[in-house]
């Protein structure tokens, strides 16, 4: 499309704020998306952009996201824009490292035919080195899946298993330090042996073959010139430095996120990530889209009175031209059941003057809330659906299933045959199992 017509499009489209960002090609920038403010039209009109009007080779663009569905609707937008199929990279982190491990890992010493784990089965691979150092019994020793979660804030905070252990959080562990420390040893040495690696390692992996071999990562560079980060505000420090050294070279990084809405501290999420975005890159362009398209405009200033008490936070203002809206009722209740109970009766009168089931949606915290509410819902003959539920890959049947493809494709993992090896149930023991690995 030509430069004017291009032009033309934007402003009858895009705020002037979202413009700024979308026309910004070369050099760091952060934009700074409050909730319901365009983000992703921001993301997938920029990658039109590049590819229109600057003639960048789809090729040389990188699109990181938290989840493969966020990643494939930036790709379809992009390319509904487009008018055509384009080779731009759209995945997760962790979905891109392991493509390149896969893809660079000879040249770093890296078996690229790895088994990737997940939490539990870290976990039992933990429980199978406690047993054979005879561990399973001592006081004060964290479980295997509080362990595999404490090895896992070290790699995404940065910290040694003893500068951990010194956390409060922790400090009943510490006269078993030199303990866990060899218990970390031995399972980092079996996941070696078996060629496994967990999500965590995967990261570190990849960081250490970009820090390691400057041949990898300068191909890397040079192919992937275009980096576009979204959700950033809950990269964790690993993802961070992976960032900083894919686009170390041309410096094009481009990172949207809201510090306002950084909610995964507990998962290794690093604030300071998206604050120190400026002190990291100096000549960063910082843009701010304040204007809220989703909300009305009691909503937003009963949120911005909210966010404004948080310290340590990017100022902005959302903004709406949608109106003010209805009024924001605010209930407060002694008891789980006493909600569950107004909730129930809130829908009933709804829909007894002349609205749908379908009208109403119910947003809980965690997933242990939805019990209340569905025995209310039940007992009022309310009809409900819950969204997610138990995730699929944890379902005991898929979880054997994986396990068999596992062992197929890797004759080494062992994890994934003892998990098997009695499904369906065959008589065989504890014992008869350790025999057999012990033999092996």
């Amino acid at each position: 499309m030509r430069s004017r017509n291009w032009r033309q499009h934007l402003h009858s489209q895009l705020s002037k704020a979202q413009k700024e960002a979308v026309m910004h090609k070369d050099g760091p920038m952060m934009v700074l998306a409050g909730p319901g403010s365009g983000k992703t039209l921001v993301i997938t009109k920029r990658i039109q952009y590049l590819i229109s009007h600057y003639q960048i080779p789809p090729q040389r663009i990188l699109v990181i996201t938290f989840t493969r569905a966020a990643a494939n609707e930036m790709k379809e937008r992009a390319e509904k824009m487009l008018k055509e199929k384009c080779g731009i990279t759209a995945c997760t982190y962790h979905s891109f490292c392991v493509k390149m491990l896969r893809f660079y890992g000879k040249m770093a010493g890296i078996s690229p035919d790895f088994t990737i784990i997940s939490g539990p089965d870290e976990a039992d691979i933990i429980d199978i080195i406690k047993s054979e150092l005879n561990f399973q019994k001592l006081k004060n020793m964290p479980s295997a899946s509080v362990f595999a979660s404490m090895l896992s804030t070290c790699i995404n905070k940065r910290l040694t298993l003893e500068e951990l252990l010194k956390e409060q959080k922790y400090w009943r562990f510490r006269q078993n330090e030199r303990k866990l420390l060899l218990l970390r040893e031995e399972t980092k040495k079996y996941k070696e042996e078996h060629n496994l690696f967990n999500y965590d390692d995967i990261l570190l992996k990849f960081d250490q073959m970009l820090t390691d071999y400057s041949n990898i990562a300068r191909r890397i560079e040079d192919t992937y010139r275009y980096i576009m980060v979204d959700e950033y505000q809950d990269t964790n420090t690993v993802q961070f430095q992976l960032v900083s050294l894919l686009a170390g070279k041309y410096k094009n990084l481009c990172v949207v996120g809201d510090d306002d809405q950084s909610i995964y501290k507990f998962r290794g999420a690093n604030i300071r990530n998206i604050l120190d975005f400026e002190h990291e890159f100096p000549d960063a362009k910082v843009i701010k889209l304040e204007q809220n398209y989703r909300s009305t405009g009691n909503i937003l200033n009963a949120a911005n009175s909210v966010i404004a008490n948080n310290r340590g936070r990017k100022e902005k203002s959302l903004w709406t031209e949608n109106g003010e809206g209805e009024l924001i009722r605010l209930r407060q209740f002694d008891t789980a059941f006493d909600e569950a109970d107004f909730i129930g009766e809130d829908i009933k009168s709804a829909v007894r003057q002349g609205g749908s089931y379908n009208d109403s949606a119910v947003l809980y915290r965690t997933n242990a809330q939805s019990r209340l509410l569905e025995e209310k819902f039940i007992a009022m003959n309310i009809p409900y659906k819950i969204v997610g539920g138990v995730n699929f890959y944890a379902r005991r049947e898929i979880k054997d299933l994986l396990a068999y493809l596992k062992t197929i494709d890797n004759g080494r993992d062992d994890v994934a045959v003892r998990r098997i090896i009695n499904v369906p149930k065959r008589g065989i023991g504890l014992t008869t199992i350790n025999r057999i690995q012990e033999s092996a």
